[in-house]
This record gives structure tokens, C-alpha cells and sequence, in this order.
């Protein structure tokens, strides 16, 4: 019968009624660090909370049944999560990315390629023949990004898998942007999707996160036995909280995305906008493929603003957008990239990612549209240059990150 549940129904009951210590409805707490064995020979269930602990499967158990994987691995961060995938591969293989992912992977990749734990090659995604030119490196690993941070580029993941599968090659799809809810990067052939799990998983901005799942339970047992080798495995009260977060996923993204539409549809027609990046306008590059290989277009967007409008001004004056790094929680936040998420990134490969300085990164809350929407003309009529104008440029980058 479970797999026929409805996903929300899998996400509202997972844990639940599962204790037969106590007959707690919700799942209780595990933060003890180590369990006791009946026998010296008899190895129980969980024996060393780095290695297992019922909190952290219950979260990985959900993970992995919203996103149709044989097994889920909950890590510490979302960037540990990003590096346990990297144990799939050995010097001189290489690692295929997209050239405008979160700056956090891109300082990861380059970093651990250039101590020659791997080769690394950047390529534009969403440029067939520049994908066609990439697999022709023969890469192991194959990371995808869709939608992109922070320019919410659209990578069609059934044409990566297609090349993957003549390369033989790992495909890994980070589905933060998105979330189960929206993507399930599994379905459309990808052998591993990860996430920053603080982010829309669970919601609320209180707890980092992260989560590796597999398609296939032997490449499962392969990245677990890393996880539990490297210590990355996330803490008993981060997977209790992040587990209680993620109940309310469905009901958090579906008026997340309603109310991001909203504002991307007033902020589209203003002059002041010179380019708006969101996946649910007609006008996107990838908003076909986006319907396609997506239920929602989510709840991020990024704008360009023109040459007459004070960027930094411009994230002063807002009340109640907040400035701040990270995205998907609960409250509405908004970020230039170039100076926060993306100033580990040198200029040059900001340039070639295509994130200027005059990006504007939105991450939608649950606050009511209009007043949203206010908040941002309001911040947009005193932000007018006048002369004295804080462009953000490269020496002001280096001042904020």
C-alpha cells in the first residue's frame, strides 16, 4: 500500500506511531551518542550515532520516498553533501559542472582539483554543443544545477542523462532550488540528487543540512560507508528538527511559488528592471523545458536592475525583505550574489557564469504578496541614483564577503 500513497501522505506520516518503547505518536528524540548491545556478538541496529541513529534514518527514509530513491544519506551541510559525491570519483578522472553553479560548489571543485583530486571542467549547461563538447572529456561525474543559482538557468536533465548514459558517466542533480516537491531529478534518469536540507526542506531557517540520495541501493551502501568513513553524517537533533520541518513542505512551496509569481508579474513590467530571471515567464529561455521536467516553477528569481537604480541603496531600504545568504526558509530574503553566495567565485568566472554585480537575488516567504510587492517598489522609489551612486563594484565585493 505505500506505494501507492500519495507523497504528502508519505511526508505527514513518516515516524509517526513508530515507537514501541513508549507509544509516542510523534517520533522522539534519539540524541544519545552511543547504544548498548545485548551481546558482544550481536551487533544491534545502531551501535555509534555517527554510523546510524533512528532520527537520522527516519529524515533520510522521508528524503528518500519523496524523491522515488533506494536510500538516503543525511549529512551535516549541504556542502558535505556536495563533497561526499566527490568520493565516486579518483585523480585524473573528471568532473563535469555547470559554470554558473552556488559559489560554494565552484570554490569546493576548484579547490579539490587544483590538490588533484580530480580534474574539473566547467561548461554551460544549457549550450548543447557546449555540454557535447564537455562529455567529450569523458567525465566520471556529471553535476547538474536546475534551476541555477542565482540566475535560474534551466538544464534539460533528460538531455544530460542521454550523454551520461553513452559516457558512463554518474549524473548528480542538486535539487535545493526546487525541492521533491517541484523536481524529482530521479524520474528523468539521474543516478543521485542532493540537497542543502536547510534550506526548503526544512523551512525554517533554524537548522544546516544536507542529504545525498541514490537511485540504486548499491550506490547507496557505497556513499553511506563514505559518510559514516568521513564523519559527515548530520547530528540526531538536526535530522529530529529538519524531519519536523519537512511536514509542512507542500502546503510552505505551494504559496511560496503563488506569491513569487505575483511579484515577478508586477516587477516585470517596470522600467526600472532591466532583466528578470524566472522560469515561469513565457519569455525564459528554459520556461518550456521548465514545464516540462518540473510540477512548479518555484520560488526564486533574480533581476537586473538599470543603470538609474542604486543597487546597495536599493537593499537598504527594504523593511521586510531581509539581507541575508541561504533561501527557501519561511521569511523572505534578498541578496546581491556577487558580494554574498558568489564571492568565493573570481570576478572572471562571475563574469563567464554571467552574474553581475547589479544582481538581485529574491528568495520568496510565506508574507503576503502585496505587501512584498510594496516593499520592493517602495525600496525602488528611494534607491534612485543621484550622482552619488554605491555601485557595486569589485573593491565593494571584497568590503561585504
Amino acid at each position: 500500500m505505500t506505494n501507492q500513497l500519495h507523497r504528502e501522505t508519505l511526508l505527514a506520516s513518516a515516524g509517526v506511531s513508530a515507537d514501541r518503547a513508549h507509544n509516542s505518536v510523534a517520533p522522539p528524540l534519539h540524541l544519545s551518542a552511543n547504544f548498548y548491545w545485548n551481546d558482544p556478538c550481536e551487533k544491534p541496529e545502531y551501535d555509534y550515532s555517527r554510523s546510524g541513529n533512528p532520527n537520522r534514518t527516519q529524515l533520510a527514509e522521508a528524503l528518500a520516498s519523496l524523491e522515488g530513491g533506494a536510500r538516503g544519506i543525511v549529512t551535516s551541510s549541504g556542502m558535505a553533501a556536495v563533497d561526499l559525491v566527490l568520493n565516486l570519483v579518483d585523480p585524473g578522472d573528471v568532473v563535469l559542472a555547470p559554470h554558473d553553479c552556488y559559489g560554494g560548489t565552484h570554490r569546493l571543485l576548484t579547490a579539490r582539483a587544483k590538490r588533484g583530486h580530480f580534474k574539473i571542467v566547467y561548461v554551460d549547461q544549457t549550450d548543447l554543443a557546449a555540454l557535447a563538447a564537455g562529455f567529450a572529456k569523458k567525465p566520471k561525474l556529471v553535476l547538474v544545477e536546475t534551476p541555477s543559482n542565482p540566475l535560474l538557468r534551466v538544464t534539460d536533465i533528460e538531455k544530460v542523462v542521454g550523454y551520461a548514459r553513452q559516457a558512463g558517466a554518474i549524473v548528480v542533480a542538486d535539487n535545493t532550488f526546487l525541492s521533491p516537491a517541484l523536481q524529482r531529478p530521479l524520474d528523468l534518469g539521474c543516478d543521485v540528487v542532493i540537497h542543502s536540507t536547510t534550506k526548503f526542506i526544512n523551512g525554517h531557517s533554524d537548522v544546516v543540512g544536507g542529504a545525498v540520495i541514490t537511485k540504486e541501493e548499491e550506490l547507496g551502501e557505497e556513499l553511506a560507508w563514505w559518510a559514516n568513513c568521513t564523519g559527515v553524517t548530520g547530528a540526531p537533533f538536526d535530522s529530529f528538527l529538519t524531519l519536523r520541518g519537512l511536514r509542512t513542505l507542500f502546503t510552505r512551496i505551494e504559496r511560496q511559488q503563488a506569491t513569487a509569481s505575483d511579484v515577478v508579474n508586477l516587477l516585470k513590467s517596470d522600467s526600472r528592471v532591466a532583466k528578470i530571471y524566472y522560469p515561469g515567464l513565457e519569455s525564459h529561455p528554459g520556461h518550456e523545458i521548465a514545464a516540462r521536467q518540473q510540477s512548479g516553477f518555484g520560488s526564486m528569481f533574480s533581476v537586473e536592475f538599470t543603470d538609474e537604480i542604486d543597487v546597495l541603496e536599493l537593499l537598504r531600504r527594504l523593511e521586510i525583505f531581509t539581507i541575508a545568504e541561504s533561501l527557501g526558509g519561511f521569511e523572505s530574503l534578498v541578496c546581491v550574489p556577487a558580494a554574498m553566495t558568489h564571492a568565493a567565485m573570481t570576478p572572471e568566472a562571475r563574469a563567464t557564469a554571467g552574474i553581475s554585480n547589479r544582481l538581485v537575488r529574491f528568495s520568496i516567504g510565506l508574507e503576503h504578496g502585496e505587501d512584498l510587492a510594496r516593499d520592493v517598489l517602495g525600496a525602488l522609489d528611494g534607491a534612485v541614483a543621484d550622482g552619488n551612486v554605491t555601485y557595486l563594484n569589485e573593491q565593494a565585493v571584497g568590503a561585504c564577503a
